[in-house]
């Protein structure tokens, strides 16, 4: 069988096993799967470097999948690698299978990425892409030499983050990003014309991208444009494939089931299904077979592998022997470990906001973790990000020894390519906004807690106190929100995220400290606009690390528990004082993470909040912020309305905010 025949077939092969997935699972969309099959094929069995016996490898190529409905035909491409049994491509969709309905991050079986939300996963890719040039620019081309694939379809095209995603890829001239654009004209419910007539190539050549258009369904043609896409050196590439959705599809009558949206998002059918894998010369009755001509192909191929990764270890390991530190470097970023930092040299000026005392801290995290990348949605001298940007400079097209990523006014792109430079490797990856446009971010949050990215995602302006620029731009139901998430768990029975509001100046050092040593899933870093005064002197701040914990100056023996977190606990600290005068006893208590201080022991959580007492909460929020915290004998006190625009210490008195309201809520919450 000449070569062309062999990839033809290879691709069928990719065909019949995803079209039968599907079937099976009488679940799944198959069209996609099988129009994408020619790129993968071609793309897996000639050109990505891995090394077949060490999935880890970090010279390793990545390949970012986007569409994730598209999973079919990535788990029967990875089967071909031997990266899954066939049994397991049997268990598609099924309970505790490793071939869920879109992919699931897992690197020893292929994964890069987890995907399903479309656009996500090519920014991913474009933010790998700039690790990739980050690390390079540190270590050199020796061990940073591979190139990132992507893979999108229509609907991530149509995606609003693809916009942002093109546009920065193609400002920094990331020319080691290759992506794929599967492009069908069929989506799941419609024709891609009745929501679509843009110039697709015209717009990404706007963006300063290499785009090349093929018949994406010609294994030759995606070789050349593959070739071309490697030889690129200024830009990122886009490939746009001209394929047939369904390809090789039939009807039950035998006629041609190709082109059409049935095919999208249902299995075949019956003798649809039939008709189809006869056709693409597979048997119905046993379609769950791997052609011993492929087999023979992809074996010949880990045998290249296996010689091209050697050179490339050997290579490295020169590297290393002439690049002690470097090579010490490498493997330290590549561990996965929390990085070592000092921080005894910082001391917080008093009564400040968070966010300039989270300025400091990055100030130190800029001069300490040199594979942290730190980033803003234009905000850097509001969200105070430029404590880092200040120790460092901008990331550029032709300079990536900066660490620093200007992502302009896109939130959601700037945190899925800073979640996309953690999933390559090697870096440690922040990013700063206002608090309110966390709402912009949210889709990502998921992801990267699903995905158990340890990013840090720095939020300011943190309450009604942004004060004149009005509702818009004054977060009240945020916190619960992101709270929420705080209480589930992932699949590694892990807090999907952890949530931090500091008190005061020091306290956000704590949480900044904890949020450094949390290499297991996303950290949120809530701050202050505006200087909050400290809290009393001798305040243990280190216990702060137990999620919630009692604040110095609190009474031995007292009536209420008061309960905060942010810069409501100095109102609580001032309301304290006229309910003493008042001869009432009060311990307050800072609740910087509920979700840390739900994972103590149930001895300190009670000692900290003991039943009987009564408990009054304040936030800035939403009262069901602390209503789990508060329980049925307690109150809160929060907003239920959108904020106004006025000076924030005007706020502070209209809302309740004030020293007196705490004293008053208090005492009616006693006298009840």
């Amino acid at each position: 069988m000449n070569e062309t025949k062999v990839m033809n077939r290879a691709a069928d092969n990719i065909r019949i096993l995803a079209v039968s997935m599907v079937e099976k699972a009488n679940s799944g969309h198959p069209g996609g799967a099988m129009g994408g099959a020619d790129f993968i094929n071609v793309l897996f069995s000639e050109y990505m470097v891995y090394d077949p016996d060490d999935a880890t490898w970090t010279g390793r190529d990545r390949f970012f999948l986007d569409p994730g409905h598209m999973s079919p035909m990535l788990y029967s491409a990875l089967a071909l690698q031997g990266k899954f049994t066939i049994d397991e491509l049997k268990q598609f969709r099924q309970w505790d299978s490793p071939t869920p309905g879109h992919p699931e991050r897992d690197i020893c079986r292929g994964i890069e990425n987890t995907s399903g939300p479309l656009g996500q996963g090519h920014t991913f890719a474009a933010g790998a892409a700039v690790a990739e040039k980050f690390l390079e620019a540190r270590l050199g081309k020796t061990v940073m030499q591979h190139k990132i694939y992507a893979y999108i379809s229509d609907g991530g095209i149509e995606e609003e983050i693809s916009q942002g995603a093109g546009r920065l890829a193609g400002l920094l001239g990331l020319n080691n990003l290759i992506m794929f654009y599967d492009s069908n004209d069929i989506q799941l419910s419609t024709e891609c014309k009745v929501v679509m007539q843009e110039d697709t190539k015209a717009k990404y050549e706007a963006w300063g991208w290499n785009v090349i258009t093929i018949n994406g369904n010609d294994a030759d043609e995606i070789r050349h444009a593959l070739d071309m896409a490697n030889l690129e050196q200024h830009r990122p590439t886009l490939i746009i494939g001209k394929t047939i959705m369904g390809k090789g599809a039939l009807k039950e009558d035998g006629s041609s089931y190709e082109n059409t949206i049935k095919t999208h998002g249902a299995p075949l059918g019956g003798n649809a299904y039939r008709n189809t894998v006869t056709a693409l010369g597979g048997n119905p009755d046993d379609p769950f077979v791997i052609f011993d001509e492929v087999k023979a192909l992809y074996a010949n191929r880990a045998n290249e592998l296996r010689t091209i990764v050697a050179e490339r270890r050997k290579a490295e390991k020169k590297w290393a022997e002439e690049n002690p530190d470097k090579a010490q470097l490498k493997d330290t970023w590549f561990s996965g470990n929390a990085p070592q930092i000092d921080w005894s040299g910082l001391i917080q000026k008093p009564d400040i906001a968070t966010r300039a005392a989270s300025a400091a801290c990055l100030g130190v995290l800029a001069e300490q973790v040199p594979n942290m990348i730190c980033s803003s949605a234009d905000l850097s001298n509001s969200d105070k990000t430029d404590g880092f940007l200040k120790k460092t400079h901008d990331l550029s097209k032709d300079d990536f020894t900066g660490a620093f990523f200007e992502a302009g006014v896109s939130e959601l792109t700037m945190a899925c390519m800073c979640i996309g430079m953690y999933l390559h490797g090697g870096v440690i990856p922040a990013c700063g906004t206002f608090f309110v446009f966390s709402d912009y971010m949210k889709p990502a949050v998921r992801l990267a807690a699903l995905m158990e990215v340890p990013i840090k995602f720095i939020w300011t302006h943190d309450a009604f106190r942004v004060g004149e620029d009005g509702p818009t731009h004054e977060p009240v139901e945020q916190e619960a929100q992101i709270r929420l998430m705080e209480k589930l768990k992932n699949h590694h029975g892990k807090d999907s995220v952890r949530v931090f509001r500091p008190a005061d100046a020091n306290e956000a050092t704590v949480c900044w400290q904890m949020a450094m040593e949390n290499m297991d899933t996303p950290t949120a870093l809530i701050f202050s606009r505006q200087g909050i005064k400290n809290l009393p002197e001798g305040n243990d701040y280190q216990q702060a690390r137990k999620g919630a914990y009692i604040v110095a100056g609190s009474d031995e023996a007292f009536d209420v528990v008061l309960l905060a977190s942010g810069s409501e606990v100095s109102t609580l600290q001032a309301g304290a004082e006229l309910l003493r005068q008042d001869g009432i006893k009060v311990r307050i208590v800072s609740v910087p993470s509920e979700g840390l201080f739900r994972r103590q022991s149930k001895e300190y959580q009670q000692m900290v909040l003991p039943t009987g007492v009564k408990r009054f909460g304040l936030t800035a929020g939403l009262p069901v912020t602390l209503e789990g915290l508060v329980g049925e004998n307690g109150k809160v006190f929060g907003l239920n309305s959108f904020g106004f625009s006025a000076p924030y210490k005007v706020l502070d008195e209209k809302l309740g905010f004030t020293a007196q309201n705490v004293y008053n809520q208090v005492k009616e919450l006693l006298n009840n």
